[in-house]
């Protein structure tokens, strides 16, 4: 008798924990047009876009993604995610030369702060509003 109960406790408590993830192609909502716009004012290598795909896990956005029509343009590779508080996104984009850059900006106290790491030159940059407030390059191994 234990074990069917056991197994009645086990199975109630996956039913309970289960979440329906479901993706919508949709147009950008107002929120996160305003972040894009705000970021790509002061990083135009972070383009603007209509469409997102958002991640919703019951009826709520968990994630953002963006995908990019690259066909004419210096990209091989290029992703973008937006946070669902639409306050910071991630980005890594490859070129077609092969420099892979990644990292993510911040909307803070109304300054846009941004970390990147490219690999190529495998240097660290910090920037608030555009301009470059720390820089490290590392030596490569």
């Amino acid at each position: 008798m234990k074990k069917y109960i056991l197994f009645f406790t086990l199975i109630c408590a996956s039913v309970s924990f289960a979440q329906t993830i479901t993706t919508k192609i949709e147009e950008v909502s107002v929120s996160q047009y305003e972040l894009l716009k705000k970021v790509n004012e002061f990083y135009p290598d972070i383009t603007l876009n209509k469409n997102i795909t958002n991640f919703y896990a019951d009826d709520k956005i968990i994630d953002s993604q963006q995908e990019f029509d690259l066909r004419g343009s210096s990209f091989s590779k290029y992703k973008l995610g937006i946070e669902p508080d639409n306050q910071k996104l991630l980005y890594q984009y490859t070129t077609k030369e092969g420099a892979t850059v990644y990292g993510d900006i911040t909307v803070f106290n109304g300054n846009v702060l941004r970390t990147k790491f490219d690999k190529e030159t495998n240097e660290i940059e910090v920037s608030m509003n555009g301009k470059a407030v720390y820089v490290k390059k590392n030596k490569k191994k």
